[in-house]
């Protein structure tokens, strides 16, 4: 028989075999595949640091930040000296905006490397963002007392190509010529005095009216009267597709309607598609603009006979956000039950700081944007439930059994996301194979297993749960024995997983769902999170 000692050579020989292989599945991006071979590794040689870090850097790139820190902790623990290990769990910490946490991994970094000048530049950075955000708690006002961004907004002053300072009218050779033309006809109808004066106030109102007009010299889309057209919205998304920017006007009315509609909704909405009618879910978007483009090539643009629900997730990572959110609100506008909107955890303050999208809205658009989504994002519904048998929610299920859609409904929902309860669970949770519940992989919500989710079916007299949240490889993956779908819409996500997007049809009356698949399509050569913050693109 082979001593202890060989067979631990050979345990030890044949785990570095193993983590080779793995190290190639992460370069081809096939990161599930990694963690499973690391797995296979850490099994044969649990004392390797490099082995934990490696499999922490895995479980990062699927966004699974809970795994991440668990891993590298082993591994700091295992070498206390590891760098990397303290490294990875950082990066892990600043994916989750837990800044403070990454600082002092960062700097025992620093400590162990103290030549390391990427080391000493990511330190800044980290420091940087640290002091950012109590500066910004600082200054921040309370909830009860802070202002609605909307109610600050007049669009009367903005798109006139005068200085926004100036909110008076401004003649115009036009105007001029109009009031002149107005004397003229009235004085030979009723007389000079009295022309004079409809003339002068004709001639105000004139001025008004015109104040309120965008640039002549704009060639973009327009919304003509107080209606967002289908002719609007197609005019829009071509402007898009070719690069080019929405007027900031009609960016703000836009905006501003879609919050007057989603305030107006319940934190679970009820949907009723007609027998011999249809209904289509897609899942997370992320930016994708030309992804999304490719969704209406194949299904069909919004209307009431094409009804959407876009399942959370419309934003960040991907850099065509802004024109995701317009294209998806202009919608909205246009035919309020021609697609519904629910929130995922991205629509957050605290995602879109970190993950791109309030960099791009500055950029694109203005610092008041960044306050108007926010505040918007906070109106969107949680849920939907369609026919009274599918129930649509971005993350998953509860930590508590006999949750009702009664409590989903009395969710006062109008806020930031909360770290746990009800809200958070919806937004952040995740299935997992085994029954029960188990921590979350991401350090935020819960994993759940198919008992929970067929017991919160039988509750609520339910048939279906469709969740998204999580990339799959095929685009979707059915679970809990068919009882519940993920469904993911952002192919070749970040440009990097090589996966496929799905959106799925229910036809009444019988619900069944079926499940469209589709692969990338090209976009202009901007790459994901070109928008993030500095610290985060370091890391990735």
């Amino acid at each position: 028989m082979p001593s202890m000692a060989a067979e631990n050579n050979s345990n030890v020989s044949l785990a570095e075999q193993i983590k080779q292989q793995a190290n190639e599945a992460f370069k081809a991006n096939r990161f599930s595949q990694a963690i499973d071979l690391y797995t296979k590794a850490i099994e044969l040689n649990g004392e390797n640091a490099v082995y934990w870090a490696n499999r922490a850097f895995s479980h990062t790139k699927l966004e699974e930040y809970g795994s991440a820190i668990q891993d590298a902790s082993k591994a700091v623990e295992i070498d206390p000296k590891y760098s990397k290990g303290y490294y990875r769990r950082g990066a892990a910490y600043l994916a989750m905006g837990k800044f403070k946490e990454a600082l002092k991994d960062f700097q025992q970094v620093k400590r162990i490397c103290p030549n390391d000048p990427d080391a000493s530049k990511k330190l800044k950075e980290c420091e940087k963002a640290v002091m950012k955000l109590k500066f910004e708690e600082a200054i921040s006002a309370p909830t009860s007392k802070q202002q609605s961004v909307a109610e600050t907004i007049d669009l009367r002053t903005i798109g006139t190509g005068t200085d926004s300072s100036y909110h008076s009218p401004r003649f115009t050779a036009t105007s001029v010529a109009v009031a002149v033309a107005l004397v003229a006809i009235l004085m030979m109808v009723v007389g000079p005095i009295v022309a004079i004066v409809v003339a002068s106030a004709a001639s105000a109102l004139f001025f008004v009216v015109k104040k309120t007009d965008v640039e002549p010299q704009y060639a973009g889309a327009r919304i003509e009267g107080d209606v967002v057209t289908l002719e609007f919205v197609k005019k829009m998304m071509d402007d898009f597709k070719n690069q080019k920017m929405l007027h900031k006007r009609y960016a703000f009315e836009i905006v501003l309607r879609t919050r007057e509609i989603l305030m107006a909704l319940p934190s679970l909405v009820d949907v009723n598609v007609p027998n011999g009618k249809h209904f289509t879910v897609c899942g997370d978007v992320h930016g994708q603009f030309y992804d999304l483009l490719n969704i209406f090539e194949l299904n069909g643009l919004p209307s009431e006979d094409n009804p959407y629900l876009f399942n959370g997730d419309f934003v960040d990572r991907g850099s065509f956000s802004v024109e995701v959110i317009l294209t998806l609100f202009a919608f909205k506008c246009m035919s309020p039950s021609a697609i519904h909107l629910s929130r995922g955890n991205h629509e957050s303050k605290s995602m879109n700081k970190i993950y791109g999208f309030e960099g791009e809205v500055r950029s694109k658009l203005s610092d008041k944007f960044v306050e108007l989504f926010a505040e918007v994002f906070c109106y969107l519904p949680l849920a939907h439930v369609i026919n009274e048998k599918v129930f649509v929610v971005h993350g998953g299920l509860f930590s508590t059994d006999g949750v009702k859609l009664s409590d989903i409904r009395a969710i006062d929902r109008f806020c930031e996301p909360p770290e746990e309860g009800l809200m958070c669970e919806i937004l952040w949770s995740d299935p997992q194979p085994n029954p029960g519940r188990g921590p979350s992989k991401r350090g935020v919500g819960l994993s759940f297993g198919g008992d929970v989710t067929k017991r919160f079916l039988k509750d609520n007299n339910l048939d279906l749960v469709v969740r998204s949240h999580e990339v799959k490889d095929e685009g979707y993956e059915i679970e809990h024995d068919g009882k519940l779908i993920t469904v993911f819409s952002a192919p070749n996500y970040c440009d990097q997983m090589g996966n496929k997007g799905a959106f799925i049809r229910f036809e009444a009356p019988t619900m069944e769902p079926k499940i469209v698949t589709f692969s990338a399509v090209p976009h202009p050569d901007v790459k994901p999170m070109a928008y993030a913050s500095n610290f985060l693109r370091m890391f990735n």
